[in-house]
């Protein structure tokens, strides 16, 4: 009886070069908004500085590619068709530093497996361009001379017309040209030198003309998130220990239903990862409504050694070498950027905080000043770990709470300047308090005051909630974590890797306020937990924490935990509605939010406090005109 044809021993044979191209566009060439990104990328590493993308069909029918890079020699154009042909490594080493944007060597041999494609170069020094043609299949490459100024176009026609299977996955012409404009949009907000045109059908959609200056750069921003975004975000430049952060980061006031605005370049390559998704996650922790999330668009910059981006065939992942140094860096530079937006600085004219501000072109690499050198603390953060071993009570925190939510009564305790009931408010100082000096309330909600620019109106439950909260955080940071010992162990049923990993950081999680023994090669037994956190799902919580520590050398979950639960005590002792305050009691408030970290926002990530331009005022009563 013969063998079956499933269970005959195969002859092991070499596949076609053909077919090996097909196979490696199965892992580049996705769409053509992944063969737009691999022929920019190619004109970004060839030092372009102006490139112009025309596309018909949503790219299907036609993706042209044309750019003023420095070109390629005549001799080289039939081996840049070749697989494991590239001019951007030669050696081990290289491809340890990758500093280049593309350098797998197969995109243009797997494009062209797919696709009608036509290569024109021409190098600054050669008298004439010259061009190379593929057609998916094997075929022996014919130079011949073409009339193109120095610089490189690339012409894709028909993808996908010899593997219809393939076609058959594409979307709609306009989604598909919709991944591509968001794909370029990456690109422009990585390579602020590089002047970009995007035409589709014959008109042009997208124009992004180079940008030299900080106004330039920070329009180019707001033509890709809009103009809502600059005006509510925060710029950022940082940099200590071999790493730089720059870019902007919206303030929690201005936040997203969908992560559909968020950027993250490392050394100029756009790219998604865990790691950094958590840490930013977590720099915002404490100042947005659940189910919202921030806009960013950030730069890091470091060592290419310190950083693998072969990890995945689209480039869109990377791999640091101390993922738990990027972490805590981008965590700490963000959480104190964030946590020293105080109305001191936030109300200032739209136009001087951006003239304070000017934002880093990626890829420079100026001297950190003095007062970014002062900031590395940002690095440490607020950790339970950093408290002292001194313990805080639930006693000492209502103490507290009551304390402050006295409001200091007395005018002698109110900032000086401030004025006494009935008083004039000094609103010809330029120099005064930036939320100013209050002169009613509204309604027993909102207080209102003056300063030199206009009208502040502030809720004063709000801004009372963040101010009692904030003062409870220092004071459980500062005076430590009171361990509550249990009387019978929690015994928790757990896989064998994660009590593998409790035993390995039981040292770890003491210092987080979890002291856990292993009773078993599947189950834990959890003898202290923090008093705080007495009434908390102890089981859940553990799991958490195990989780980050895995993922990423690190967890919040019982800082996060033990802050939730100061947030709704600080929530029921703050101010009400309908009780009125006097001037310096109203005074007594704006001056600790000028001094209080996030006072922007309340503990739910509402904003506190607004204000209205005399401009604004003149423009609603139409005065001038």
């Amino acid at each position: 009886m013969s063998a079956s044809p499933a269970t005959a021993a195969a002859r092991i044979h070499l596949l076609s070069q053909r077919l090996c191209n097909q196979i490696a566009a199965g892992e580049v060439v996705e769409r053509p908004a992944s063969v737009v990104k691999e022929l920019l990328e190619n004109s970004l590493d060839a030092g372009a500085d102006r490139i112009e993308i025309d596309l018909e069909q949503g790219g299907v029918k036609l993706m042209r590619i044309r750019d003023n890079g420095g070109g390629i020699e005549k001799d080289d154009l039939p081996l840049a068709l070749s697989r494991h042909a590239t001019s951007k490594i030669r050696s081990l080493q290289d491809l340890e530093s990758i500093a280049s944007l593309g350098f797998r060597g197969e995109a243009l041999a797997s494009i062209s497996s797919v696709s009608r494609l036509t290569l024109i170069s021409r190098t600054a020094a050669a008298d004439a361009a010259w061009q190379v043609e593929a057609e998916g299949h094997d075929m022996a490459a014919q130079l011949t001379p073409a009339a193109h100024p120095p610089g490189t176009c690339v012409e894709v026609r028909d993808l996908f017309f010899n593997t219809p299977a393939r076609r058959k996955f594409l979307r709609s012409e306009q989604t598909e040209f919709q991944r591509i404009e968001d794909m370029v949009k990456r690109l422009a907000l990585s390579r602020f030198n590089v002047g970009f045109r995007l035409s589709h059908n014959q008109r042009v959609v997208q124009r992004f003309e180079k940008a030299s200056t900080a106004a330039e750069r920070q329009r180019r921003v707001a033509q890709v998130l809009g103009s809502a975004f600059i005006d509510g975000a925060l710029h950022v430049d940082f940099e200590a220990g071999g790493l730089r952060l720059g870019g902007w980061v919206s303030l929690p006031t201005f936040s997203r239903s969908q992560q559909d605005q968020q950027y993250f370049f490392v050394n100029g390559r756009v790219i998604r990862d865990k790691l950094v998704a958590h840490a930013i996650k977590q720099a915002y922790r404490d100042v947005l409504f659940e189910g919202r999330h921030p806009a960013f668009v950030l730069y890091l910059e470091l060592d290419p050694a310190l950083v693998d981006v072969n990890v995945h065939p689209t480039k869109h992942e990377v791999r640091f070498r101390d993922g738990r140094l990027v972490h805590d860096f981008l965590f700490g530079t963000l959480h104190r950027a964030l946590a020293a937006v105080r109305p001191a600085a936030a109300a200032l004219p739209h136009e001087l905080a951006a003239d304070s501000s000017t934002p880093a072109e990626p890829g420079a690499r100026p001297l950190a000043d003095a007062g970014s050198q002062a900031r590395l603390a940002l690095f440490a953060g607020r950790t339970v770990g950093q408290s002292s071993d001194a313990a805080i009570s639930a006693t000492q925190i209502g103490a507290q709470l009551a304390a402050y939510a006295d409001f200091r009564q007395s005018p002698a305790n109110s900032a000086s300047g401030v004025n006494e009931p009935g008083a004039a408010p000094a609103t010809d100082d330029a120099n005064g308090p930036p939320l100013g000096y209050a002169i009613a309330q509204l309604h027993g909600i909102y207080i209102l005051a003056q300063n030199a620019l206009g009208l502040i109106v502030v809720d004063m439950h709000a801004a009372h909630e963040r101010l009692t909260y904030e003062h409870m955080k220092a004071a459980a940071d500062n005076e430590g974590i009171r361990m509550q010992p249990l009387l019978v162990p929690h015994s928790i049923a757990v896989s064998e890797a994660e009590a593998d990993l409790a035993e390995q950081l039981q040292e770890q999680l003491a210092s987080l306020g979890l002291v856990v023994e292993r009773l078993g090669p599947e189950s834990l037994g959890v003898r202290q937990i923090p008093a705080i956190l007495q009434r908390s799902n102890v089981e859940q919580l553990l799991r958490d924490v195990l989780s980050d520590l895995r993922e990423h050398g690190s967890s919040d979950r019982l800082l996060a935990a033990r802050d939730e639960i100061l947030a709704t005590m600080a929530c029921h002792g703050a101010v009400r509605a309908n009780r009125q305050l006097s001037l310096p009691e109203m005074n007594a408030l704006l001056r600790d939010m000028e001094r209080t970290e996030r006072s922007g926002q309340c503990n739910h990530g509402r904003p506190t406090w607004r204000l209205v331009t005399l401009q604004e005022l003149d423009r609603l009563f139409m005065r001038g005109q």
